[in-house]
């Protein structure tokens, strides 16, 4: 008589990554990251690509911290290519957590100006943690094509990473707002505000921008 193979703690939660419940499918995550194990990188970075749920979004990431940076960055860094924008997103999402440089190379005008708002941002933050020391100003250059850019929340996380740059920004946020897109314009001067203020606000900043522009080029001064 043949006995059912019992299952191995890496069988189970590699199976429960593929759950219809998504308390389940946070569970496996979970045992994924509490006990590292090669076997869990593959699947745990195809689950980010199609995970709707974010809890458990996170708990993948997180788990993929949890193992060693050799065998998750090259796993991470061919899904920054995918076809599948929530993957490449996540991909991002992950590598800022992991913090790796050797993933600087990745970081290219293209991924900066990925079409998909998400994936954009998740680069945006990527970018100002992978940063090599001395790479700031170019970094900023890149980013700052990106002013004007879609919706307030897409707008204020590149202020952010535009800002988390320090003085870097300062020469392209000055070029900016002499941009003739107002769109552009506005939001240089609201991060060049934000910047100066980080308590004031988005939504206030944006306002200070459109009047600064309505009063002209005195408005700017100071």
């Amino acid at each position: 008589m043949t006995m059912p193979k019992q299952d191995t703690e890496p069988t189970r939660a590699l199976r429960g990554l593929d759950d219809s419940r998504p308390s389940v499918r946070l569970r496996a995550a979970l045992e994924a990251g509490t006990t590292p194990d090669r076997r869990f990188v593959d699947r745990l970075v195809e689950r980010c690509a199609v995970e709707p749920d974010f809890s458990v979004r996170e708990m993948l990431t997180w788990a993929l911290t949890r193992h060693s940076p050799s065998l998750t960055v090259p796993e991470l860094l061919t899904e920054v290519r995918s076809e599948r924008a929530q993957a490449r997103s996540q991909a991002w999402h992950t590598l800022s957590k992991i913090g790796d440089r050797r993933a600087w190379s990745a970081i290219t005008p293209a991924a900066l100006a990925d079409a998909d708002d998400e994936a954009a941002r998740s680069a945006w933050r990527a970018a100002v943690v992978l940063v090599p020391e001395g790479a700031g100003p170019e970094l900023a250059t890149a980013l700052a094509t990106q002013l004007g850019r879609g919706g307030r929340e897409t707008q204020l996380s590149l202020s952010r990473a535009l800002i988390a740059l320090g003085e870097a920004i300062t020469p392209t946020l000055r070029a900016a707002m002499t941009d003739p897109d107002p769109r552009v314009r506005r939001h240089a001067i609201a991060t060049e505000r934000l910047a100066r203020d980080p308590d004031a606000g988005f939504e206030f900043a944006i306002e200070e921008a459109k009047r600064i522009m309505a009063l002209g080029p005195a408005g700017q001064e100071g």
